[in-house]
């Protein structure tokens, strides 16, 4: 015979208690919380920026939890992708990688501007572009030639800028036919800077670089150098740069030529000579006809 089964609780045992409440790991309230923000594909070529540094460029790669960005000015960075990490346009957005083959990045020109395939040579302008000299001229075409021939801008040189006022005066600028000068070793109080200040035609831009000579516009590091040697005041700068580094001091122009075929793009050239190039191109192009 079975024992009989008692009905009383133990006496170690209180009373049921109330039911735990299930609580969200997230208190925040629904009214608090921040909007949700798109996500954007970061495909190749897209321009966005990264509001904690500023830093302001393409997308070149996107690999598993990180964005690579390239500024104008071939600088890279990576950032992680992370949500709402990105300004897109002003707006807050959210990167994230591509699903699918990646798209084609496009094509650029030797200047950084967006290579326009197939494009035709426009026929040429009034306005034109003067730099001093053959080798200024050398470096302008080598970097933005594409751009020039699709706007239809012509460079021409001066061999030197001393004459420049009687020059303008001949040219004699209007609104379709504006002229652009690009002046070396532009610095206040400088004979260049004088001459400079004394053209005043509204449809003329003068503008230049600091640098004594168009060669020292290219960086160091495209020639496999430190840095441009200092010249002593009164040698010619190109002459005491060749024998400071042991180039041949004889052949100036072959020297140049060398230092050319270094320059890929505007990635080899400094930013104080491309911003005064760019000036120049949407100066002589705003307004004018072909």
């Amino acid at each position: 015979m079975r024992p009989p089964v008692s009905r009383h609780r133990p006496s170690n045992e209180g009373p049921p208690g109330p039911r735990p409440r299930s609580y969200s790991p997230d208190l925040t309230p629904p009214w608090k919380k921040p909007g949700s923000v798109p996500e954007v594909p970061a495909d190749p070529g897209l321009v966005v920026e990264e509001p904690g540094t500023g830093f302001c460029g393409a997308v070149i790669r996107c690999e598993a939890g990180t964005v690579t960005l390239e500024d104008r000015f071939g600088k890279h960075r990576v950032f992680p992708l992370e949500p709402r990490g990105f300004l897109l346009e002003g707006r807050v957005v959210t990167l994230v990688r591509p699903s699918g083959p990646a798209p084609v990045r496009p094509s650029r020109t030797a200047s950084g501007s967006v290579a326009v395939p197939g494009a035709r040579a426009r026929v040429a302008r009034a306005g034109r572009i003067y730099v001093e000299g053959r080798h200024d001229a050398e470096l302008v075409e080598k970097v933005w030639g594409d751009d020039l021939r699709v706007e239809g801008v012509v460079v021409e040189y001066l061999e030197g800028v001393d004459d420049l006022p009687s020059v303008v005066a001949d040219f004699a600028p209007g609104p379709d036919a504006r002229l652009g000068v690009l002046v070396d070793h532009l610095v206040p109080g400088t004979k260049e800077w004088r001459i400079a200040e004394s053209v005043t035609s509204e449809h003329a831009l003068v503008v230049g670089h600091p640098y004594i000579d168009i060669w020292a516009a290219v960086k160091p590091s495209a020639l496999g150098i430190e840095a441009w040697p200092r010249v002593p005041h009164g040698q010619d700068w190109k002459t005491g740069v060749c024998r400071a580094l042991g180039w041949p001091s004889e052949n100036t122009g072959a020297v140049w030529q060398a230092i050319l075929k270094r320059v890929g793009s505007y990635k080899d050239l400094e930013p104080e000579l491309l911003g005064r190039v760019e000036e120049l191109i949407d100066f002589v192009t705003v307004g004018g006809g072909a």
